[in-house]
């Protein structure tokens, strides 16, 4: 009972509802550049090869931290330094997403990969204001919470870009579908309005220098090279399989006989559902039993997960083992997902949490949209099976850090203050 009515506090405060929408805004626009509209492609008949290259469009998502010193220095006329960029972003995406729906990937595949590429750095450069907003405006106590509860706003985004999307498609053109998904941005914007200032404010860099170079000085100052190092590697390598898989799996999908409509309702249905679960899950063990134990618990999990596509891949055209696939994928993804959040905001520091995140969360990208890059041309030559089997493997160097900078019995820099 005492548990029921703290996470009703929880969801009663104005910060945590103005992080559940602000998450919402901040994942909207991610399926928009990748599974969604890798489907588009696949039903208008572009090669896999094609496909698979377009995980560069996201290159952006990897890239901000460039530009994140801006956003540290610079304070927006409104709204301050966190919310006053949100805003901003938050228009241009608008234009950026309905802006799509002017395209045909037979006739405008260039301009199509030039439009998602402006939504990527926009979408980026969101998710720069929206993780600092919250690591900024979070207590220490209240990081596992606040990491939960965006990432549940988030994947709710991922529900609509993918289940309704698919859904949509199935009965009205594509173009219409990205048209209606860019008004759903308003959320954010509302949210950018009425979410509460930090109760501490830090002191902005002074100048654009001091933003890019002090939080690194910074980092590594805290951390130490070596420890800083192995962080920054492991965060590269920790989802490198789940996201080789995650990158060819709606064209799996559909090249073995489903439907958008089946894709839609599980995929981007029931497995973001699965997601919200594990997400929050992840964050009830992660309380329990900390960081480092969390990282191994879930990192095996999410690596051993796969082996659910491998077993479809050689069943074929099956939906009940679809289904128990994608839910038992998605379940182990999010597992991890408010843990790692928590983890990596609890290494940054207030004056430069927009560059620092910025870094770390770029890192983490770099897996997902580079590593992945050739996905397509290597499940071309090594069939569905063969490539399922590689995204096994591909977990593993990830996994063989743990012990280095986050011993089983031992706790990490961040919990220990």
């Amino acid at each position: 009972m005492e548990t029921i009515q703290s996470l009703v506090k929880v969801f009663q405060s104005r910060k945590m509802s103005a992080l559940l929408l602000i998450g919402f805004s901040s994942g909207l626009p991610f399926l928009l550049t990748s599974r969604t509209l890798q489907a588009w492609m696949t039903v208008e008949g572009i090669k896999l090869s094609t496909i698979g290259l377009f995980s560069l469009v996201a290159l952006p998502y990897s890239l901000k931290f460039l530009w994140a010193p801006v956003l540290d220095r610079f304070i927006p006329p409104f709204l301050g330094r966190r919310r006053g960029w949100l805003l901003i972003t938050q228009l241009a995406l608008l234009v950026g997403i309905a802006a799509m729906s002017l395209h045909n990937p037979q006739q405008s595949l260039q301009f199509i990969a030039i439009n998602a590429i402006v939504i990527a750095f926009f979408s980026a450069t969101q998710d720069i204001a929206a993780d600092a907003y919250r690591t900024d405006v979070l207590d220490k106590p209240e990081l596992g919470a606040g990491a939960a509860i965006f990432v549940t706003g988030y994947r709710i985004a991922l529900l609509i870009t993918g289940a309704i999307a698919f859904f949509l498609a199935d009965r009205m053109p594509w173009q219409n579908v990205y048209l209606l998904l860019s008004l759903l941005i308003g959320i954010g914007m509302v949210a950018a309005f009425f979410a509460p200032e930090p109760e501490q404010q830090a002191v902005p860099p002074l100048t654009l220098s001091e933003a890019v170079v002090q939080p690194l000085l910074d980092f590594f100052g805290r951390l130490g090279r070596l420890r800083g190092s192995l962080i920054l590697g492991f965060i590269v390598l920790y989802k490198f399989g789940d996201s080789l898989l995650n990158n060819m799996a709606i064209p799996f999908l559909l090249q073995t006989g489903f439907t958008q409509t089946d894709i839609g309702a599980i995929q981007g249905g029931m497995g973001i559902l699965a997601t919200i679960v594990g997400t929050l899950v992840g964050g009830a063990i992660f309380s329990r039993i900390g960081v480092n134990r969390s990282l191994w618990i879930f990192g095996g999990l999410q690596a051993f997960s796969n082996v659910a596509y491998l077993v479809l891949a050689q069943v074929g055209q099956n939906y009940p083992f679809m289904v128990v696939a994608i839910n038992v994928e998605n379940f182990c993804t999010g597992l991890g997902n408010a843990a790692f959040l928590a983890f990596l905001m609890s290494l940054c520091n207030q004056r430069f949490s927009a560059t620092q995140f910025a870094l770390l969360s770029s890192l983490m990208a770099v897996s997902r949209d580079i590593l992945v890059a050739r996905a397509g041309a290597l499940a071309e030559a090594t069939g569905w099976t063969g490539f399922f089997f590689i995204t096994i493997l591909a977990a593993i160097p990830g996994l063989l850090l743990l012990p280095v900078f986050a011993p089983w019995n031992e706790q990490t820099v961040s919990e220990k203050g």
